[in-house]
């Protein structure tokens, strides 16, 4: 240790300089780990800009890392935005599915609208990827094609009660397709609004549809028809 002569002309010792604290190594993250974190990086990013206002320099500086690592794992924003879609649309049909358990039509319609309502209120990041516009000819599921498949689940419940209640099965089709779509958009809308709460909203979409189908005419026309 070196020394220095103090005012009296004694000889100290010098202390030596601290030493400096090594930086904390980042953790690495294994492919997989990274792949989850640029998944749900972009689903975020998706769901605030949607998919033609994101870009891949804004999902590489969130995840803190580079371009190439993204299009290393996805090929490109388009990929990215497919994989994001997919589980969406995966974990909505199985929330969906999942909660259609009763036997009697009612209840049925009211698990399907507290599914929906259910998912909204737990996933609104997903939801809202779900509800914009997929990039066009990209070929990725949509809202529509989830609704379009969650109907055809209904048709197959409507159909059965149509055919025990004298109507005609083939307007179960129409039919599911024109509650689904009731309970989607009444959904989108909820999903800004937030009020009433979803258990109050699933019980009046359930009013509206049921005590309209238990009261069906086996054959409708419109009312200024009759008149003429």
């Amino acid at each position: 240790m070196p020394e220095v002569s103090d005012d009296a002309g004694s000889r100290r010792p010098v202390p030596a300089a601290a030493a400096k604290p090594k930086p904390a190594s980042r953790v690495r993250m294994s492919a997989a780990q990274r792949r989850e974190q640029l998944i749900a990086t972009g689903r975020q990013l998706f769901a605030e800009r949607g998919f033609d206002a994101t870009s891949i320099e804004e999902v590489a500086a969130r995840a803190k890392v580079s371009k190439p690592v993204v299009y290393e794992h996805f090929g490109g924003k388009e990929g990215l935005y497919a994989v994001v879609v997919d589980r969406e649309v995966r974990a909505l049909l199985d929330r969906i599915t999942t909660a259609l358990t009763a036997g009697h039509p009612r209840e049925l319609l009211e698990q399907a609208a507290m599914a929906l309502l259910g998912y909204i209120e737990e996933e609104t990041s997903g939801f809202r990827v779900l509800v914009r516009e997929s990039p066009l000819m990209s070929g990725t599921a949509t809202f529509s094609s989830v609704m379009n498949d969650v109907a055809h689940q209904v048709e197959h419940i409507l159909g059965a009660e149509f055919k025990s209640r004298g109507y005609d099965p083939k307007l179960a089709e129409l039919y599911s397709q024109a509650l689904v779509g009731m309970v989607a958009l009444t959904g989108r809308w909820w999903l800004e609004v937030r009020k009433p709460r979803k258990e109050t909203v699933a019980a009046h979409l359930v009013n509206l549809a049921w005590n309209g189908l238990s009261h069906l005419e086996a054959k409708p026309t419109l009312i200024t028809s009759r008149r003429h």
